[in-house]
């Protein structure tokens, strides 16, 4: 059963039935036309109202038929259905209703919902547009340029905000079918208002406010097309009619439906929900966290305990230097009036946040707390003789996790009595903004502690992935290859801006020399020295960024790296020394210097990546190939429009 109707007195409710979001299956769009045929011919029924099962109206269309066609009905053949019904239907949103969902709401007279719904058309973030009028009717409802912010961020929006807004017309604070009953009774015999299709062009239509509008969004696009497509659609809307506006609507949506981007963003969509599929980790039951221990007040640990007092987890920040805890605290309390500031925390949720905060100077005072995420200096001595002190200050079931982002966690697992509650969760800096975590495996690590790392990623709101233990884990592993291969380019001939504006037209924010001056030329540099006594001698190695060191020149912070800076501007110029020190390193090596293509660059540097990416999977350090994707595109900006690293060279889950 896909619909289930309800009939008290002369009101009918038609409810959606297809857990677990009611998406609009073909099954599910077939039944409710078939209800709504029998509406026509029933002339008893005097009030209609629309609902889903659940807490979901309907979260869109089922992803799974995209691709295979037409499956009639149709949406949109749907939406005519509701929108031509002899009665004025309402709509009664019990919860979610996104993409497909929002637009079969926008057919409807009227729209009703509880105070926790919320709507939106995220269809961009699948590299689509909405197919069914949400394009056409949105902004005849709330105006051009609401309505292309709504369908080019594919944001949704909460209940206060859809009625300030004017898509919903009632929050309801009641039981919201009886307060639909009552409002669809109430039209009995009175004329309705007329549907969003028959309105006109929105008022606040301007061509020039609109050319000004497809700039920044292409500017921020950075080469996704469904974001451009979707404003294509909203000048459709503007400048014709509804019915050819419509027709506008699906050629661009069946454009986006055969572009690759549409494959690569709904691999994306779908690893996310495969990443925290773990065989082993299904029987295994989370503890309990209420209270969180941080070691280090730097960047890093400050970034951790935002995001873990965020979450309303109580958190005990220590450092042993009291002018680093005070410089930790109020870097916290910045970001949390920042954050009030931007409109992303209201004041009371952000001062609530600051109080979960407690600076503490004395490691004893971790004695109680459920889980310890260390942030210190990256010194396996010092990491493992802080290990061995949490040992034996914290409560036997605590669990003792590591932020290292590259030393080997058994080890430190091995200075403890508990190795089965030691683990890896690897932020990624700023750790308040950046969603991944990369939860490693150490060889000891039992179920439960794993599955608890992942428990409190998710209420952190990050896409936690499982790694197992190698130098550098899945992400700086794969990212140190990147690195390598871009430098193996600059002593074969390509120069600095070459390769980085290659990548960038790939894709990413940033090419990798650009990312290397913002992070800064003097840490890579400590850690080449940490590994100078272990690197293979008959092993490539590219000096330019040590004889860069040697000149002072640490990145932006010195207003000159690997390019050269002006004050106060962060634009990236290159640098004629820095050309000839690439030059002069070619000839020290007697290589012939050749112009290298475009294709040449992105080519190798991909097949590097992919090269360790396959290494990685078939030494088990990632389960999944779609793992390795998530990590790419939310760690290290792999344009995720592209699938990430290994759907881009075709390697799939099997």
């Amino acid at each position: 059963m896909y619909v289930k109707t309800e009939l008290d007195g002369n009101c009918l409710v038609i409810y959606i039935t297809n857990p677990p979001v009611n998406a609009l299956s073909q099954a599910v769009r077939q039944a409710v036309v078939d209800v709504f045929k029998t509406v026509e011919t029933n002339l008893d029924i005097e009030a209609v109202i629309l609902t889903g099962q659940g807490r979901f109206f309907s979260a869109g269309a089922d992803i799974k038929e995209f691709g295979k066609g037409d499956l009639l009905p149709s949406l949109p053949d749907v939406l005519d259905y509701i929108e031509r019904c002899r009665l004025p239907v309402i709509a009664a949103l019990p919860g979610t209703a996104l993409g497909g969902g929002l637009e079969v709401a926008l057919s409807c007279r009227y729209r009703l919902s509880v105070a926790a719904a919320k709507v939106g058309l995220p269809e961009v973030n699948l590299g689509l547009i909405p197919g069914a009028g949400g394009t056409q009717r949105l902004p005849r409802l709330i105006g051009m340029k609401k309505g292309a912010e709504f369908v080019t961020s594919g944001k949704p929006v909460g209940a206060k905000e859809a009625l300030k807004l004017g898509i919903i017309d009632e929050i309801v604070e009641t039981d919201l079918l009886e307060a639909a009953k009552a409002f669809a009774r109430s039209l009995i015999g009175t004329t309705a208002r007329s549907p969003i299709s028959k309105m006109g062009p929105p008022e606040d239509w301007d061509k020039a406010a609109f050319d000004a509008l497809m700039a920044k969004t292409k500017a921020k696009a950075r080469g996704q097309v469904s974001p451009i497509a979707a404003l294509e659609a909203v000048e459709a809307a503007c400048t014709l009619s509804f019915e050819d506006g419509l027709k506008a609507e699906r050629e661009i949506f069946k454009t986006c439906l055969e572009n690759p981007q549409r494959a690569g963003l709904i691999h994306a969509f779908f690893a996310q929900r495969q990443a925290k599929k773990i065989p082993f980790l299904e029987a295994a039951v989370p503890q309990d966290v209420k209270s969180i221990g941080i070691l280090g007040a730097g960047t890093m640990g400050s970034g951790i305990a935002i995001a873990c007092a965020s979450a309303g987890y109580d958190v005990l920040l220590f450092d042993a230097h009291t002018d680093a805890l005070d410089k930790g605290i109020t870097r916290i309390h910045a970001a949390f009036d920042h954050n009030i500031k931007t409109g992303r925390m209201s004041q009371p949720a952000a001062h609530s946040a600051k109080a979960c905060v407690t600076p503490i100077s004395d490691m004893q005072d971790l004695a109680d707390v459920d889980l310890v995420i260390e942030a210190i200096v990256e010194k396996m001595d010092v990491k493992r003789a802080v290990f061995e002190q949490l040992d034996s200050i914290c409560k036997s079931d605590a669990i003792l996790a590591s932020n290292t982002s590259y030393l080997n966690i058994n080890e430190i697992a091995a200075a403890t009595r508990r190795p089965d509650r030691v683990l890896g969760m690897h932020f990624f800096s700023p750790a308040n903004i950046m969603k991944l975590l990369e939860v490693v495996r150490t060889e000891k690590a039992s179920a439960q502690s794993l599955a608890t790392a992942f428990a409190v990623g998710a209420k952190l709101g990050k896409i936690a992935v499982l790694s197992g233990v190698c130098d550098g884990f899945i992400g700086n592993r794969i990212l140190k290859t990147y690195r390598a291969e871009a430098e193996f380019l600059l002593e074969d001939g390509a120069l600095p801006q070459d390769i980085d504006r290659v990548m960038r037209e790939f894709g990413f924010a940033m090419g990798p020399f650009q990312v290397s001056d913002l992070a800064g030329l003097d840490i890579a540099w400590h850690n080449r020295r940490k590994e100078d006594s272990t690197r293979d001698p008959n092993a490539r190695y590219v000096d330019i960024a040590d004889k860069l060191y040697d000149l002072g020149r640490f990145g932006q912070k010195t207003q000159a790296g690997w390019y050269d800076y002006k004050t106060g501007d962060r634009t990236a110029y290159p640098s004629p020394l820095v050309d000839d020190l690439v030059i002069a390193a070619s000839q020290a090596k007697n290589i012939t210097r050749r112009d290298i293509s475009d294709t040449e660059i992105l080519n190798r540097i991909m097949e590097a990546m992919l090269s360790e990416g396959r290494a990685i999977l078939d030494e088990g350090i990632a389960l999944k190939a779609s793992d390795i994707d998530l990590v790419m595109i939310h760690g290290y900006g792999f344009p995720k429009y592209r699938g990430g690293l290994m759907f881009y060279g075709g390697i799939t889950d099997k």
